[in-house]
């Protein structure tokens, strides 16, 4: 019970600084003359001070460093509930909208998802448009990334929380000697690549909203747009360019970009596994998907392939969700390739989800090692993964992480088909939303949305979303009857 409040009473804190989040929609309502739509936002702000006061306050006196299985706790708490509170603009300034849609949008948005329930986004007040993508971006990094560097202030040790919620490999890269120093390092490259992608965008024809908007949305690799016809709108190769270099970008390690700006060379990016492997992978299938859609005469031209096949497969391979054409009506076999590119491209430690190219990489060299031990059975073979030999341990949780991948897939799946749905729509569903990719095919495909889904089908996305984002096994160690053991 003591540990329990003792997570709360963090929460309180996290929820709290959350709040200071709604000043980003409020001034552009101020600046846009939305006054009606600062309700919402004034409300939702009103309730995480106040919620986040009260647990403080409630819970005092069991504030204390955190232990590694109550970060794990405090994690899905924090996804969950900052969610939550996310919904009451929605709710409010989109009266029709409903609770769970409302919630579905928000989660949508934190896990960096990009799938959307709303329509007439064209029309939508820019403050909402604006909450979306922040969301986004907010999630792109993880929430609980970003509260490292604030827990040092309220006297709580950071490092048990990092490695609960910090995205792959970074748990293991420190860029500073400090936790803290680590987070902030992080933040700003974060910050520091959305700007360029803001003034580039800008430069290449965007209005200022909507670079700001879309480049919240690509270095989260969230997908949200504030146009129905999403990259479409814009008719621009040239924004096009611009977004694929910052979707790959936002897909690789920011340790690995971080180190690279530090010393101004290339060279880290060389020696990174899961940047040599993902880049030669997108551009083999950028190449293909062309070469196929030419021979099926989908387009007048190669050229024209190659723009949209390029475009969407690199939106996809990176689960960002962008996309610039009805990908939906091509050949099947194309945006199935998609989607599976989906599950395993985007590497650790970036904003992308799916297995991660690490863990495939370690999945494929086990393999190997398996069918190398069967032939010579007392051969000792180490495995190894750029000279560096990765401990039986990490082999195992790769392992038990991919089964628990697929089994959740295979699950949701089913509960889909279960609620009425057709088998495409809903196995590309799960698989969009689990590796918070956006759009999946046929009804919830690129022009359409989640919109049409039942409150019971929302809610099976929403948790595919949410297992994604968190990596699964953190909200899985929390149905073990050992993590409630004392």
């Amino acid at each position: 019970m003591r540990s329990l409040l003792g997570v709360l009473n963090i929460f309180g804190s996290l929820l709290t600084w959350f709040s200071l989040y709604f000043l980003l929609p409020l001034l552009t309502a101020l600046i846009y003359g939305e006054f009606s739509a600062m309700r919402g936002f004034l409300f939702g702000a009103a309730i995480s001070v106040a919620g986040g006061v009260l647990l403080r306050a409630l819970t005092k006196r069991f504030r204390y460093d955190l232990k590694p299985r109550d970060a794990y706790l405090l994690v899905s708490v924090s996804w969950l509930t900052i969610a939550l509170v996310a919904t009451t603009p929605l709710m409010i300034d989109l009266p029709g909208l409903g609770f769970t849609k409302a919630y579905f949008e928000s989660m949508s948005g934190l896990s960096t998802t990009g799938a959307t329930v709303l329509s007439g986004l064209d029309a939508l007040p820019r403050s909402i448009n604006l909450w979306r993508h922040a969301l986004s971006w907010l999630g792109g990094m993880g929430i609980i990334v970003l509260a490292v560097a604030i827990l040092p202030v309220l006297g709580v040790g950071g490092m048990q929380l990092y490695r609960a919620g910090a995205p792959g490999a970074v748990k293991d890269a420190k860029l500073a000697p400090r936790i803290t120093a680590t987070a902030k390092t992080l933040g700003v490259v974060y910050v520091g690549l959305t700007l360029a992608c803001a003034l580039s965008l800008w430069a290449c024809g965007m209005s200022l909203f909507d670079s700001i908007c879309h480049a919240f949305s690509t270095l989260g690799l969230g997908g949200f747009s504030t146009h129905d016809a999403n990259i479409a709108y814009f008719h621009s190769p040239v924004i096009e360019l611009v977004l694929m270099i910052f979707m790959l970008i936002a897909a690789l390690n920011f340790a690995t970009h971080f180190i690279a700006l530090r010393r101004g060379t290339f060279a880290p990016y060389r020696r990174d596994p899961e940047a040599r492997w993902m880049l030669w992978l997108i551009f083999t299938s950028c190449i293909g998907i062309s070469a196929f859609l030419d021979f099926k005469h989908v387009y007048g031209s190669y050229l024209g392939a190659l723009r949209f096949a390029a475009f969407n497969v690199i939106s996809m391979a990176t689960t960002s969700g962008f996309y610039n054409t009805d990908y939906g009506t091509w050949p099947i076999f194309a945006p199935l390739w998609m989607l599976f590119l989906s599950c395993y491209c985007a590497s650790t430690g970036s904003t992308g989800g799916g297995i991660r190219m690490f863990r495939s990489l370690i999945l494929i060299k086990q393999s190997l090692r398996e069918m190398f031990t069967l032939v010579h059975p007392q051969a000792v073979v180490p495995l190894k993964i750029s000279g560096h030999v990765v401990p039986n341990a990490v082999v195992y949780s790769v392992l038990a992480f991919i089964f628990l991948y697929f089994m959740t897939i295979a699950v949701l799946t089913f509960t889909l088909l279960i609620s009425g749905m057709d088998f495409l729509t809903a196995l590309s569903a799960i698989v969009a939303c689990i590796n918070n990719a956006g759009p999946g095919l046929n009804l919830v495909g690129p022009t359409g949305n989640y919109g049409a889904l039942s409150d019971f089908q929302s809610w099976t996305c929403i948790a595919a979303m949410f297992l994604g984002r968190v990596q699964i096994i953190t909200f899985a160690v929390l149905l073990t009857p050992a993590f409630w053991r004392k």
